[in-house]
């Protein structure tokens, strides 16, 4: 079988889709990537997207319109990819689509109930390619008491258990998300849950001190230096208290955040804020890791996926943190850092065809394992 992985993330910087050939599922999962292609997010739908998860500037017509120009958008990601990979349209027997958070509430918060928001039309993938679409995969895990999130855990199970070794797969995309594999190959015994901001604070930065979409191989943050005031008041962060399982995104760590430190902290040289948000990431994760896993198990190495691992200063700070724990990229153990999530929607998509569940519920704090994703059907 024959699917596309779609992932739209908080970083906000392009339409993640790979191609895959599946067969099997559960534990029996076999998979092939044939394709992967980052389709870029043109500067206009990123402002609407930012506009739409802002409690000030969001409206409801807003996110109407947007949801269906994001579903023409991940069509245009599509066709990118099967041009790249030359691949007929008529082959492929399922897209998995995440869509783009607009807003995530972990947990009851006044008057306001746990709930998640991703659009991104999933009738506009199934009409365009005449293909099944499965699409918003976060809600029955909420329905089923977890937060929603982190959902990537249950593909790291498949893709990369060992038995006898304890490894942690760090993602860092706009946020930072762990998960723990147990040597024992038990799903009860991972757990995972978001560590923090991964690149959000530092793109959403470089945008607005350099007119720059992200810091490229960490290059500014190699120039500057850390703000300590700075840094030990973001390690003070609530979300750094909560215990797991926790999820954090946007509204914790976006765009009114770092607007807000940046007026506080002008007087600073650009290149050590730059430095100081990149060192809170690594901060981030070492202490996560410090509290919540190494004063309960060994930890035999560290997989580390996604945009941040492509940022050499960053790389750098996590190793000198987790020192003498291996760090790797996983391009280094032979995996795409970039495909990681769209690749980890295909797989959900193929769980849920399969009628089974992909939720890992000592990550989410689930009551139960579910099937998650709902169904378009291929409309004619």
């Amino acid at each position: 079988m024959y699917g596309i992985g779609i992932m739209s993330g908080t970083s906000l910087d392009g339409i993640d889709t790979v191609l895959v050939k599946i067969t099997g599922y559960s534990t029996e999962t076999q998979l092939e990537v044939i394709a992967y292609n980052e389709y870029p997010l043109h500067k206009e739908l990123v402002s609407k997207i930012k506009k739409a998860c802002s409690l000030e500037h969001s409206h409801s017509d807003l996110i109407c319109s947007l949801n269906f120009e994001l579903g023409y958008s991940f069509c245009d990601a599509v066709k990118a990819l099967l041009q790249k990979a030359n691949f007929p349209l008529e082959k492929i027997d399922y897209i998995a689509s995440h869509g783009q958070t607009i807003f995530h509430i972990p947990e009851n918060k006044e008057s306001l109930y746990r709930s998640t928001l991703q659009i991104g039309e999933a009738a506009i993938l199934a009409y365009q390619f005449q293909t099944t679409v499965i699409s918003n995969f976060r809600v029955m895990d909420m329905a089923a008491g977890g937060q929603g999130a982190p959902l990537v855990p249950y593909s790291e199970y498949i893709l990369y258990s060992q038995s006898h070794k304890n490894r942690i797969l760090q993602n860092i995309g706009g946020i930072g998300n762990l998960t723990f594999l147990n040597g024992s190959l038990n799903i009860d015994d991972i757990f995972a849950f978001d560590t923090g901001p991964g690149n959000m604070m530092i793109n959403e930065a470089c945008q607005i001190l350099y007119n720059l979409p992200f810091d490229d191989h960490g290059q500014i943050a190699k120039q500057g230096k850390v703000i300590s005031v700075l840094l030990d008041e973001l390690m003070n962060h609530p979300y750094m208290q909560k215990l797991p399982p926790k999820s954090t995104g946007r509204e914790d760590f976006g765009e009114f955040f770092v607007k807000d430190i940046l007026s506080r902290y002008s007087q600073h040289e650009k290149a050590d804020i730059i430095t100081t948000f990149t060192m809170f990431t690594a901060k981030s994760i070492a202490f996560h890791y410090q509290r919540d896993i190494l004063t309960k198990y060994p930890l035999d190495d560290v997989i580390i996926g996604g945009g941040g691992s492509h940022n050499d200063t960053l790389m750098q700070f996590i190793k000198d943190e987790l020192y003498p724990i291996p760090v790797y990229t996983q391009d280094e153990i032979g995996y795409s850092s970039d495909a990681k999530e769209a690749i980890a929607f295909a797989i959900l998509g193929n769980e849920t065809l399969n009628h089974h569940y992909s939720n890992v519920k000592s990550s989410t704090g689930a009551n139960r394992y579910v099937i998650l994703g709902q169904i378009t059907p291929k409309p004619f």
